[in-house]
């Protein structure tokens, strides 16, 4: 019989939980929420969001330690050596018309594999859209994760229910490693109930009415703003009212619903205020992009103030940054090099990822065998220690200098300071 993709793999097992550990460590804060929403009782097909390249497949197989089977674009496989490792790694290839006739062909093996990870209830995760994008937005659904509910439901829904889970995944930054991620589970849709309880017969429409609801579900999983001509200045708003409030990543999330939606209701009520504002805010931005200040300072009441404590701290860590600098230049400098050459910037942490799944591990095992070759146990463990959190150290003290002086600018940019009370985004949000 042949082998399946879904089936227990050694060496698969043995790398997961590194490379899930890597994922997490990727980013500053990393958290789950909705775990709760996961039916028991059934086969689980899984809807993501798709917003920031490989990393999103990343963080979630790192939510759980459970068995998980992706399907990807078809055209990624057509280099017979990386169909092999997406292969080795549970990726299926699902090809569109865009891919050509012949093409699309091949999806019949990749459906009826599909069909059987989720009868074998292993979960099985697609990304809808399509293909990437940052943005806090959606596109429409593709259809390919509806053929394969109404396909499962079809051949074993009388076994078993089938589900669609709605997954919204959220990141504090697209392009800067050790930034935050969030993955939402949301209500599942149960396909079977939803099958048997209707009395529409066509396929076509079932499959648009599924679409609606997905997508619905989704978007309330992260921060959704309309991907309309004035995005980016809603998403501006968004950042400067709730950059810096305390509280977890989902708390967050639900404080920038809500500014979306009073930024909504404002221009419904006012369309022509609305458009004055969002060419203020987006010049506004344009000027502290180029002047080089974070929007994290716009929020801060005493920038200066709160530069100081950033500036002991970086004095204090100064000796060990300099020390991961150089223990950590055979994992920096490739993927700045690497970075540097990118088409799509998005690709950023995914480089990030790789060096730290793939070279971390060495420098670690290098210079902890160095260290108790050289010193005492005690030391060596010691240093150790440090030598394991350097990597994720060298981008966090980093990003701390460029916050400082991102304060220390802001406090003495008077002029853009005005600009930005000018706003007034405290009293209309």
């Amino acid at each position: 019989m042949p082998k399946k993709i879904q089936d227990s793999n050694l060496f698969y097992t043995l790398l997961r939980p590194l490379v899930d550990f890597c994922s997490r460590r990727s980013y500053r804060r990393f958290e789950v929420h909705g775990q709760k929403n996961l039916p028991k009782d059934g086969a689980l097909i899984y809807g993501i969001n798709h917003s920031n390249t490989l990393m999103d497949a990343l963080v979630v197989l790192a939510t759980s330690h459970h068995k998980k089977v992706f399907m990807a674009r078809g055209d990624i496989f057509a280099n017979p050596t990386v169909a092999k490792i997406l292969k080795f790694t549970r990726i299926l290839p699902l090809f569109r018309i865009r891919n050509g006739v012949a093409a699309v062909r091949n999806n019949t093996d990749s459906l009826e594999q599909a069909v059987d990870v989720v009868h074998d209830k292993v979960g099985l995760y697609l990304f809808p859209e399509g293909r990437h994008r940052t943005k806090h937005s959606l596109l429409q659904l593709s259809k390919g994760i509806f053929h394969i509910a109404l396909d499962s439901n079809r051949e074993f829904g009388k076994e078993q229910p089938i589900y669609i889970v709605p997954v919204g995944i959220e990141y504090g930054d697209y392009f800067r490693y050790r930034s935050t991620c969030m993955v939402n589970f949301g209500e599942a849709i149960n396909v079977t109930d939803f099958i048997n309880n209707s009395t529409e017969e066509n396929e076509a429409v079932l499959m648009n009415q599924l679409r609606a609801m997905l997508w619905e579900r989704i978007s309330k999983l992260i921060t959704y703003i309309p991907d309309d001509e004035d995005y980016d200045a809603k998403w501006e708003i968004v950042k400067m009212k709730n950059e810096k409030r305390a509280g977890g990543l989902y708390k967050k999330m639900l404080r920038n619903r809500a500014t979306v939606e009073k930024i909504e209701q404002y221009q419904e009520a006012h369309p022509e205020e609305a458009k004055e504002l969002y060419a203020k805010v987006l010049d506004f931005s344009k000027e502290r992009v180029r002047q080089k200040i974070s929007v994290t300072s716009t929020a801060k009441k005493r920038p200066l103030w709160n530069s100081v404590w950033k500036l002991l701290l970086a004095l204090i860590g100064l000796p060990y940054f300099i020390a991961s600098t150089v223990v950590n230049a055979i994992v920096w400098i490739p993927t700045l090099v690497i970075k540097s050459r990118l088409k799509d910037k998005a690709f950023s942490n995914t480089v990030c990822f790789g060096g730290k799944f793939l070279l971390s591990p060495l420098v670690f095992i290098g210079g902890t065998i160095a260290l108790f070759c050289n010193l005492p146990w005690y030391w060596a463990l010691g240093g150790a220690v440090l030598l394991f959190f350097s990597y994720d150290f060298w981008y966090d003290y980093q990003e701390l200098v460029r916050r400082m002086v991102s304060d220390i600018r802001w406090a003495f940019k008077g002029k853009l300071r005005k600009k930005y009370q000018e706003l007034k985004l405290n009293q209309l949000f």
